[in-house]
Order: structure tokens, then C-alpha cells, then sequence
């Protein structure tokens, strides 16, 4: 047991375990003195001899790439809320409710964006990486000409509908790039880097914005924002090539060995690997065919199993978490600091993000230096033995911050005190959020590596319903319950949130030797008997030697007969039982799809117009034909959702 890692009695080097030095003896047949290494670092992953792995490539390269999308992220990221300052112009422009404004124009970006992640991951997984950036990266250039010359509500409201569907892969490919390129010990400033630019997006954008609303108009935002595109476009085209590396490299542990009665042969060496160097011709092509045999739609089915994984969820719960606390301090900030005793205007209003946005520059990189030597330095006390878990120390600061920042924030704008004060625990509170987000991204990076890309659909899909959530309900609870009673409640869930790393930390190791063992996704191959066995478990059905059977390989080495009839007794037992099951099932899911549309339904009951505005046009007799248009509409989808119900 190291640092307090419970070690797992049943796999000494589960997923994510990782040699830092020479000291740590995982496997007696590798000889340290051929291991790559980076000083008195062993490198991990231990990277191929072909000049086209991006393990290999120069800094200055990795750099580069890193540097251009992270930039592009935050870029991206600012879309989201870079109208927040301008959400009372927009609903006194197009006669709708605050809320309208910000969950459709806001709310909805965010959801598209989580909901896109499943394809694009998918598709980054067996084309690669590089044509979503350059397709995202040109619909979001044209999204922003649009949203530049739109006229109506219903276009705007649209255009970010597209806008979200194409920022998905720049939100999401991201982290899964850092992992193709970077070692394990350098994962974590990367990250922090990526992290920065992501908090910048956030407030530095509505700081931009602000002013640009104030002196031309919120459409102005959506054209400079256009401009800022056409060199990313360019960027992205010419220096950010394909990461996705799918040939073999050379392992320093030793595989998971399946409970079997053949002895397996390990050898460790270096592969010979003649393999021409790519032109610079080549790495430019957009499309290079499929980069593996695997299905798009298994793959985008993918991510929902992640869900399971103990690391995928907490890190789900912690970033996004995380991130719509942030999202949701900016969105009630402005009415908040928009009405008495602040009474600011939309430039004011965004002016007040500059200190957490240095305080977000100062944190990230902090974070992320800290998460790496924080790494090491456990790492080399545990006999140069590396776990993911050392990763979850970040979430002390982090804890500590959030919660001064939310009580703060909720005691002073609660009692109109002087301006300062709530900007100073605004800033505290950011400064929780990159320690936060290193912590989570690069613990799930550590444990799952091969399924990065769709653990941060998971993750990003579970963000983006919180925030949907946080931007459609977070004014109207403002105004029931008040600053105070708003954050208070905030900093009790966060609490909570944040005590789940103690289970995390403890007992990762054992959660990923579980997780190895029995998932029947993995990518060595698994037949349909070992799903239904691992179902059938998993269902509380009883079977003699139940967990040997969970270890067997597809192929049945070393299982005698009697084993393999058992096998195929339990598995019809619970194809019989499954059959039961799915319709329980279903009953559950009808339930939920009926609350789920319920839900929707009270949604769309509340006014689309703000009470002042309505009861001024109830008292004209003038036409409004945006009115009109917009009451149609939400008619068709009531009645709609009535039908469904």
C-alpha cells in the first residue's frame, strides 16, 4: 500500500499503474537498461522506434499542435457565454424571458455540444483526429457569419443550435491529442495548459463581449468572433496533423494474466520497426481511410458503458460539476450585478471577470505543474512505482477554495456589499476550478488511456446536461431563494461532490482491477458467453466459481470440460432471465421517459415573454408577428410532448 492505495490482491499492476524508475521491479524479465527514459524518468508509455509515432516528435512540434488547439478550445468555449452580458438586450430586442434567452441561446449550445460528442468521438476513433478539427473548425467560421447578419430569434436560436453540434470536437478531442503526444509525467502541465485557455474562454470572453455589446451590438460579438476563426482555420490546417498512432509499442508491465492453467511467456523487447517517415505532404491529407476495423456505432454506443467505470464517473461528477459552478456564478452575476445596489451596465458587468481571469492564469499552470511533481515525487517514495490516484491531491486545494468562494459570494452579494468583496470571492472560487479540472481529466487520462476519447464524452455529455440545467432554472431560483441561499446550497452539493475522492483515492487500484477483469468491452476480444456471464452477475444469478469464470479468456485455455458446460448452463440460464429483466426494464424507462417530457412540458408552460414586457403589449393593440411566431411555436412542441405523453 502506497500513499494510502490500497493494493488489489488480484492484479499487482492494474490499467494505469505505471513504472517511473528503475527501482520498481513490475516485471523480472524486463531489463531496465533498455527502457527509454526521460533523465531518471522511465518513460511511459514506452514509445515505438517509428519517426510517425507523435511519441517521438520533437517538443517544439507537441508544442505547437498543443498550443493551437488549446487556444482553439478556449476560442470555442468563449461561444458559449460571450453573450451572457447581453442577455437583457436580447430579451428586450426579440420580446422574450430572461430564461428563454438563456437556455436557448446558452443552455441549448451546451446540450448540442455533449450530445455531438458520441458521433465525433466515434468517428475521431477510426478516421482520426484531424478532419473533425478542420470541419468543426469551418462551420463554426460560417455559424459566426450567420449569427453576424441573423435578424429573428428563431435564426438565432438555431444558429447556435449548429454552432453547438460543430464545437464538439474541439471540447472534446482535446485531451485524448494531449495522451497521444505526451508521456504520463508531462500529461498534467498539458492539461493545465488546455485548462487555462478553457477559463479564459469563459471570462475573458464575457469581458470582450461586454464592451463590444455595449458600444455596437450583441451581433458584433458573433463577426469578430468570425475573424478570430480564419487563423485558427489556418493553424489548424497547417500544423495540427494526425495524432491517432495505432501500430504497436513496447510495454513495460506485464499483461493482465487470465486465471488459466497454461503458463503465458513474457519478453520484452524493443520493436524493429522500418517504417518510412511521412512527408509533409502526407500528414496534411484530411482523410487517410479508416485507421481500424471497428464499428462507428459500437463506438458511439461506447460511452455509455464508460459510465460504470469508477474513475470515468467520479471524474464526470467532479468536472462537471466544477464547470457549470463556474458557468453558473457568470450567469447570475449579471443579474445580480445588473440590478441595485451594482446597477452596472453589460461592459461594467463583464470588466468584473479580469481578476478571475488572472487568477485563472495564475492557477492553471500552477495546477498543473503541481499535479506532475506532486506525481513524481509520490511516485518516487513508492519505489518508482506510479498511480493514477496521486493525481486526486489536487482536490484538497480545490475543495478549500470552492467552498470560501461560494460562501463569500453568496454572504456579500446578499447584503450589497461594496463591489470588491464579491469579485474577490469570485475569484477565489476560480481558482478552485483548474485545480479541479487537472485532478479529474488527468486521473481518467492515467486510468484509461485507449478509451480517453469516449470518457470524455461521458464527461463532457454529463457537463453539458448540468449546464443546460444551471442556465435554464439558476435565475428564477435567484429570485426565490436569494444570493445566499443560492450558494449556500451550492457549497453543501459541491461538499458532497468533493468527498467522493476518499473512496476514489483508497480504492482506485482495486476499482481498476475490477474494472480490467470484468468489463466485456475490452479490446482484446470477448465473445457474447463472457457478456452474459458478466450480466449475469451483475443480475445477482447465482453460479459455482462465478468470479473464476468472470477471469476466463474467450478462447477457454486451460478450462476443462466440466468448466465449459457450466459455462454454457449459466449463460442459457441467463439469457432466460434476461428476457425477464427487459421488461421490467422497460417499464423503468417509460416512467423515466415520461418525467423526462414532463419536465419539458413545464419547461415550455412558463412565459416566453418577461411579465413587464408582456403586460405592455397585452395593453397594446399593435401586431407583434415575432410574438406571434414564437407562441405558434412553442405550441406545436406542447402539444407535441402532450401527444408523446
Amino acid at each position: 500500500m502506497g500513499w494510502g492505495v490500497l493494493d488489489d490482491r488480484h492484479m499487482a499492476t492494474p490499467p494505469g499503474t505505471a513504472t517511473l524508475g528503475a527501482e520498481a521491479v513490475v516485471d523480472p524479465s524486463i531489463d531496465p537498461s533498455s527502457l527509454k527514459r526521460d533523465g531518471d524518468i522511465v518513460l511511459q508509455p514506452q514509445p515505438s522506434d517509428s519517426p510517425n509515432d507523435p511519441l517521438n516528435w520533437s517538443r517544439m512540434r507537441k508544442e505547437s499542435i498543443m498550443l493551437i488547439l488549446a487556444f482553439s478550445s478556449g476560442v470555442t468555449t468563449a461561444l458559449g457565454p460571450m453573450v451572457t452580458p447581453g442577455i437583457p438586450l436580447i430579451a428586450m430586442k426579440y420580446n422574450v424571458s430572461l430564461d428563454m434567452v438563456s437556455s436557448l441561446i446558452i443552455g441549448f449550445l451546451a446540450f448540442w455540444i455533449g450530445f455531438t460528442t458520441f458521433f465525433s468521438a466515434a468517428g475521431a476513433n477510426i478516421w482520426g483526429k484531424r478532419p473533425f478539427f478542420i470541419i468543426s473548425t469551418c462551420i463554426l467560421l460560417a455559424t459566426n457569419v450567420w449569427g453576424y447578419f441573423t435578424t429573428s430569434f428563431t435564426s438565432l436560436a438555431v444558429m447556435r443550435v449548429v454552432q453547438g453540434i460543430a464545437s464538439a470536437p474541439l471540447e472534446t478531442l482535446v485531451t485524448s491529442t494531449v495522451s497521444d503526444m505526451y508521456f504520463v509525467h508531462q500529461r498534467g502541465t498539458r492539461i493545465s495548459v488546455w485548462g487555462c485557455m478553457l477559463a479564459s474562454g469563459v471570462l475573458l470572453g464575457q469581458t470582450i463581449a461586454g464592451v463590444i455589446i455595449e458600444n455596437i451590438s450583441f451581433e458584433a460579438t458573433f463577426g469578430i468572433s468570425a475573424l478570430i476563426f480564419i487563423p485558427i482555420l489556418f493553424g489548424i490546417f497547417f500544423f495540427v496533423v494526425e495524432t491517432s498512432y495505432n501500430n504497436a509499442r513496447p510495454t513495460t508491465t506485464p499483461p493482465a494474466k487470465a486465471v488459466s492453467d497454461e503458463k503465458s511467456e513474457i519478453s520484452v523487447s524493443y520493436l524493429d520497426i522500418d517504417e518510412p517517415k511521412e512527408t509533409y505532404a502526407q500528414q496534411l491529407r484530411l482523410f487517410r481511410g479508416r485507421l481500424n476495423g471497428e464499428s462507428f456505432w459500437k463506438n458511439a454506443w461506447k460511452p455509455v458503458p464508460l459510465i460504470a467505470y469508477p474513475a470515468v464517473l467520479f471524474s464526470t461528477i467532479v468536472y462537471g460539476s466544477y464547470f457549470t459552478w463556474l458557468l453558473t456564478i457568470s450567469v447570475l452575476s449579471v443579474s445580480i450585478f445588473s440590478a441595485p445596489p451594482y446597477s452596472l451596465g453589460p461592459a461594467q458587468i463583464g470588466l468584473t471577470n479580469l481578476p478571475l481571469l488572472v487568477v485563472g492564469l495564475i492557477g492553471s499552470p500552477l495546477s498543473g505543474w503541481l499535479a506532475d511533481a506532486i506525481a513524481k515525487f509520490m511516485a518516487r517514495k513508492n519505489n518508482g512505482v506510479f498511480e493514477p490516484e496521486f493525481r486526486l491531491v489536487l482536490m484538497i486545494p480545490a475543495t478549500i477554495f470552492a467552498t470560501i468562494g461560494f460562501l463569500g459570494f453568496g454572504m456579500t452579494t446578499q447584503q450589497g456589499m461594496p463591489l470588491v468583496w464579491p469579485v474577490i470571492f469570485m475569484s477565489i472560487h476560480s481558482l478552485s476550478v483548474p485545480f479541479a479540472s487537472t485532478a479529474s481529466l488527468t486521473y481518467v487520462i492515467d486510468c484509461h488511456p485507449k478509451d480517453a476519447n469516449q470518457a470524455f464524452v461521458t464527461i463532457n455529455f454529463t457537463k453539458a446536461v448540468f449546464t443546460f440545467a444551471a442556465t435554464t432554472y439558476a435565475n428564477g431560483w435567484l429570485a426565490q431563494v436569494g444570493p445566499q441561499g443560492v450558494f449556500g446550497t451550492i457549497t453543501g452539493v459541491n461538499l458532497v461532490i468533493c468527498a467522493l475522492t476518499v473512496p476514489a483515492y483508497v480504492f482506485g487500484k482495486r476499482f481498476r482491477s475490477k474494472v480490467s477483469s470484468w468489463r466485456p468491452w475490452k479490446r482484446d476480444g470477448v465473445c457474447a458467453n463472457c457478456f452474459y456471464r458478466w450480466l449475469g452477475v451483475l443480475l445477482g444469478r447465482s453460479c459455482p466459481g462465478r468470479w473464476t469464470l468472470l477471469r476466463l479468456r474467450c478462447e477457454g485455455q486451460g478450462a476443462g470440460r466440466k468448466v465449459r458446460e457450466m459455462n454454457k448452463l449459466f449463460v442459457k440460464g441467463t439469457k432466460i432471465h434476461c428476457k425477464k429483466m427487459l421488461v421490467v426494464y422497460a417499464k423503468v424507462l417509460g416512467v423515466f421517459r415520461r418525467a423526462v417530457l414532463e419536465a419539458i412540458l413545464q419547461i415550455l408552460h412558463r412565459p416566453m415573454l418577461s411579465p413587464s414586457i408582456q403586460a405592455s403589449q397585452d395593453s397594446s393593440s399593435s401586431y407583434h408577428p415575432k410574438r406571434e411566431l414564437l407562441v405558434f411555436l412553442q405550441a406545436i412542441i406542447v402539444v407535441q410532448v402532450q401527444c408523446s405523453l
